[in-house]
């Protein structure tokens, strides 16, 4: 036996901080995300955008006139509208990315972030590690930033380069590109932390994230009322920097979906949703016992 005093024994080690132990297990996930099936799945959703944009670019070069628009006047006289590549763009942006590529990935990702480690059985030895819970989902919520965002990002490039010098010109719309990569980070980063939260909290979390983005987002949406407010997608599209063209179909779904509330209105509410849910899930996450079914 030792006879040194109590006080001067080593205690227990402490946990590193959650900081540093976010971002092991950042360093530790991204790889898995990336070569997981999910990025197949991700990389056929943002593919589809830039084969449309090749198309689309390989009929204007043939000559198609696809980008004339018919309007009608207050004559009865129909007149021939040439419609510019960054429309075309500001509309890919609104119809491929904001509607769908970013609530759909959040989806598939956000509500894997700790189901897959329960899945695979691997979550207890995430769990014995000596770091705190929260920071293991931290981690992950990262790996599944940076894995989204260095995939999509550079497939709204590729689109803008092939589309917008359509009749357009690259210098105009250069600022609205930059606003557009912002927007889509911030919506998958807004996204990720709500559907991380229903993916700790709930059993069949993608059914839930898939009823709301396609059922709940799109109902409310479509209705008048305060129900959108009570989605992602009211806040986001107020800092879409880009106007739907003025054709009668189109002004119409514009009429619909563009009721928007004011830029730092949708900034506040969107870090609100960010800071709550993604401190929701890592209470929920701390607190929850897990057991792996046999």
């Amino acid at each position: 036996m030792t006879n040194e005093p109590a006080a001067h024994r080593p205690g227990p080690a402490a946990a590193p901080p959650v900081l540093a132990s976010s971002l092991r297990i950042f360093d530790l996930s991204l790889g898995e995300m990336l070569w997981s099936r999910r990025t197949i799945f991700m990389l056929l959703v943002v593919a589809a955008p830039v084969v449309i944009a090749a198309f689309l670019r390989l009929l204007v070069a043939l000559g198609a006139p696809i980008l004339d628009t018919h309007e009608t006047t207050q004559n009865g006289v129909r007149q021939s509208i040439r419609m510019t590549g960054p429309a075309i763009f500001g509309l890919m942006i609104w119809v491929f990315y904001l509607r769908f590529t970013v609530p759909v990935l959040g989806v598939f990702y956000g509500t894997a972030l700790m189901a897959d480690e329960v899945e695979d059985k691997t979550i207890t030895y995430l769990f014995t590690r000596p770091i705190r819970r929260a920071a293991v989902l931290l981690g992950k919520y990262l790996a599944y930033l940076a894995c989204t965002i260095f995939v999509v990002l550079p497939s709204v490039m590729l689109v803008y380069l092939l589309i917008v010098p359509m009749q357009g010109s690259l210098g105009g719309s250069f600022i609205d590109l930059v606003k557009d990569l912002a927007l889509l980070a911030l919506g998958l980063a807004v996204y990720g932390a709500l559907f991380g939260f229903i993916g700790t909290k709930f059993k069949r979390p993608l059914l839930i994230g898939l009823i709301f983005i396609f059922g709940w987002e799109q109902a409310a949406l479509a209705f008048p009322g305060y129900l959108k407010r009570f989605t992602v997608a009211y806040y986001l599209q107020a800092l879409v920097p880009h106007a739907m063209p003025s054709d009668n179909t189109l002004s119409l779904i514009q009429g619909i979906f563009r009721e928007s509330p004011p830029l730092t209105s949708s900034l506040l509410w969107l870090a609100v949703i960010w800071v709550v849910f993604l401190a929701l899930a890592g209470w929920v996450v701390e607190r929850r016992e897990y057991v792996l079914e046999q």
